[in-house]
Parts: C-alpha cells; structure tokens; sequence
C-alpha cells in the first residue's frame, strides 16, 4: 500500500482553495495543516474547505514543525521568500505558487537553498501542462525553424485588473508583469531553454490602474497595468515582450518564434475582455516555412481537451515527491525570468537599457 503523503498548506486565500481541491483528488495525499499570518483566518478555511483532520496555525513556522513530505505556498507574493526558505530548510518539498519573488536577490536566495538543502522548490506554472504547449516546445527544440533569431511574446487584457495584494508595490513587487505576464515568458524561455538574459530596454506604465474611471482602488494602485521590453539573451537571441491588465485595443497579438529555416505562430486562445493570456490554453498554431521552393503555411493540429491544467500541476508536485524526481518546474530556471522582470523594472525606471547580471 502506498504511503500517505503529508500535505500542508502556507497562505488561505482563494488560491489555496484551488490547492485543497487538487489535492482532494489524489487518493494518496492528505491535508493536514493550513496556516496564515491573519489570526484565525486558517482555522476557519480549514472548517470551509472540510479538512477535518486538518490543523490551523497562525504562524508558519509552526505548521513547518509538523512531520510533512511537502508544502504548497499560496501567500501573497513579499511572503514567497521566506516562507519558501523557512520550509526547505525545515527539510520540506515546496510548490510555491508564481511569480516567484518579488525581488531577484529573494528569487537567487530561494534557489541557493534548494540547491544547499537538497530539497526540492518547484514553481507553479500550469500551462505547462497543456498538451499544445508541449507541441510548441517541440517544434522550437526540434530545429524545424532552423537558428530562432527573434521571439515575440506578451498578453493582453481588454479589461482585466485585479486588486488588493495584486496592486500593492510592497506586497505585489509588480503588477502586470508578475500576474499574468510571468506566465507568457514562460512560454518563450522554456521553448527556448531558458537561455540567459543579457540586457533589457523596457518601458511600463498605469493610466487605466489610477484611473477611478477603470479602477475602483485607482488610488491605492502602485504597479504597472502595461509594459513592454526588448530583452537580449546570450545565444543571439532577442525577445520582445508585452503585457497589459487593461488597454483600448482586443489583444497585443500572438507569440511568434522566427527562424532562418522557418516561423512559428501561436494565437491566443479565448475572446472577451479576460482573454489573450498565455495562463492556460492556446488558440490556432501554424507554421510559416518553405516547401520546394514555395512559401508555405502548414496548420498544426490543436489538441482540445477538458484537462484540468491546475490538477496536473499538484500531481506531477505530488507525484515527484513521491518518487524522488527533480523538481518539475525548477526554481534555479525561474529566477532567469525573475531576472527578466527585474531588468523591466529598472530599465522603466531609469529610461534606458540596463545590464542583466546573474551569479551563474
């Protein structure tokens, strides 16, 4: 019979639900501690969510006491590094929901003590999952577009802002950027193996974020709504990256690969004022290439399925625990996206090109 895995949850919010709801699925896991910095809150989620062998702590650190083969981190982003830290060096495996930090040196930080502790830090990027995904990753890795040059990637809300933590600079770190627009670089840099980022020239902006006309917290707003980039990587490659919570325009197009052999377009999947994010699924996929001597375009099948996405991320957590498996997504290959988003910042702020530097 199989062992029972021990499960604890850091942050009750409404992520954590999705956390529970996952894991309620895996015959073989059990919840048993939930804990968050508000008093009582995690007692209480505990009572909603009916884990009723489940214990509510209102310090981490406690529940971190507790015999557990792994920990989910569902905290407000500024709460990423040190819980994350906190429990593997407590000797827990870690499924820390994205962004990963709100700074670099936190996301470095984080990946040096996996590497010292041995245990494992995986980020959660659940689009990951979906099978089209991996089509583009093929494709990409495959060399069919011969030596991709130029990579073009970002989403776009017609209408999309969050609030609360999301649009706080202290707690958030970023705005659009560490929301939704993580999830695009991740669909670039992981087709392209997370090459290394050399430079970035960005520019970011809030109009619709402070503006009471489009937001209802326009005064408590302190991150970015929009922002773009040119990021140079070391392979002689360039990436330009775009994303918007909200804008006048229906989307900020698909992400293309271009290469000497041949190019690569993914439309975004979805219509309406929340789609045109790469969080999930994709739209239509085709391949621009020549074919005896003729400019040709060749669709690629899209594969529709009612996969969970967010339930094979905490199964392929679970399942790696389990079995002594690497971190599926992990932390040291995120902090170059970390790094990306860094740079955005800087380079924003600064009005000009600015140098990426990492300690690898």
């Amino acid at each position: 019979m199989a062992k029972v895995q021990r499960i604890g949850i850091i942050g009750s919010g409404g992520i954590a639900a999705a956390h529970v709801r996952a894991y309620k699925q895996l015959p073989d896991v059990e919840i048993v501690a939930v804990a968050d910095v508000i008093p009582g809150k995690a007692a209480q989620f505990v009572t909603n969510q009916e884990l009723q062998e489940a214990i509510g702590y209102d310090d981490h650190r406690k529940l971190l006491e507790l015999d557990l083969d792994g920990v989910s981190i569902c905290t407000p982003n500024a709460s990423h590094h040190v819980t994350t830290v906190d429990a593997l060096r407590a000797g827990k495996n870690v499924l820390l929901e994205k962004p990963m930090s709100v700074t670099l040196e936190e996301a470095i930080d984080m990946a040096q003590v996996a590497d010292e502790t041995g245990n494992m830090l995986t980020i959660g990027f659940q689009p990951r999952y979906d099978p089209n995904m991996k089509v583009v990753n093929d494709i990409v890795q495959s060399g069919k577009l011969g030596k991709v040059y130029y990579v073009e990637t970002g989403g776009g809300r017609r209408r999309g802002m969050p609030g609360g933590t999301f649009i706080s600079k202290q707690l958030a770190g970023a705005g659009a950027m560490a929301d939704i627009g993580c999830y695009s670089l991740d669909m670039a840099l992981n087709a392209l193996g997370y090459p290394k980022p050399l430079t970035v020239s960005a520019y970011t902006s809030n109009y619709f974020g402070t503006n009471p006309i489009h937001h209802p917290e326009a005064n408590k707003f302190e991150v970015e709504d929009f922002g773009v980039a040119l990021v140079r990587f070391e392979n002689d490659v360039v990436l330009q990256f775009k994303i918007s919570w909200a804008m006048h325009m229906d989307t900020l197009g698909s992400t293309m690969f271009l290469g000497t052999e041949g190019g690569l377009k993914v439309n975004p999947y979805g219509t309406g004022n929340w789609s045109g994010v790469w969080d999930g699924r994709v739209g239509e996929m085709k391949l621009f290439h020549d074919f005896m001597g003729k400019q040709t375009e060749t669709p690629i099948p899209v594969t529709n399925t009612d996969m969970n996405l967010f339930f094979e991320k905490v199964r392929d957590f679970s399942e790696a625990v389990r079995d002594g498996r690497p971190a599926p997504i992990p932390g040291s290959q995120i902090v170059i996206q970390q790094a990306i988003i860094d740079g955005v910042l800087r380079s924003s702020a600064a009005k000009r090109e600015v140098a990426i530097e990492l300690p690898f």
